[in-house]
């Protein structure tokens, strides 16, 4: 008999509960003729992709320093902590980006000003892209074994 994976089963699981609300919700006809139907059938479906992005979002960051702190320094674990640090801040980002969306509140510019919170989103933006670019540069030179 084959063993089930317990990831396996909690994806299987995951599946069931969340399918059924999520398509019940749209609520879609073949024969709906209004133009604007598709619009308020997708923001239904967006509000659960954006809840759905944090949790799965905080699992990936959380896996990334477990992984960076099983390599314990070295070429590889060099370019893992860089990315952890990169996804960490992504993370931080996609968790403003939501608050802004569903609450208005967007914190960089009620803190810093217009401009200024414009900027420091900014450089945010540059700091993961630049921690993660940084961390798959030094994997990709330490599997070359430069």
């Amino acid at each position: 008999m084959k063993k089930i994976r317990p990831l396996s089963l909690l994806l299987i699981a995951f599946v069931i509960v969340y399918s059924p609300p999520v398509f019940s919700q749209s609520q879609c006809n073949l024969l709906q003729a209004n133009v604007s139907a598709p619009d308020n059938h997708s923001s239904s479906m967006g509000y659960w992709f954006g809840v759905m992005e944090l949790p799965f979002l905080f699992i990936s960051v959380f896996f990334a320093f477990m992984t960076a702190y099983a390599l314990r320094g070295g070429k590889f674990g060099k370019g893992m902590t860089f990315m952890a640090w990169g996804f960490l801040v992504m993370a931080v980002g996609h968790l403003h980006m939501q608050i802004e969306h569903y609450y208005g509140f967007n914190l960089f510019k009620t803190v810093l000003g217009q401009l200024s919170g414009s900027i420091a989103w900014f450089i945010a933006l540059i700091v993961t892209w630049g921690l993660s670019g940084l961390g798959f540069y030094s994997i990709y030179r330490a599997s070359k074994g430069a």
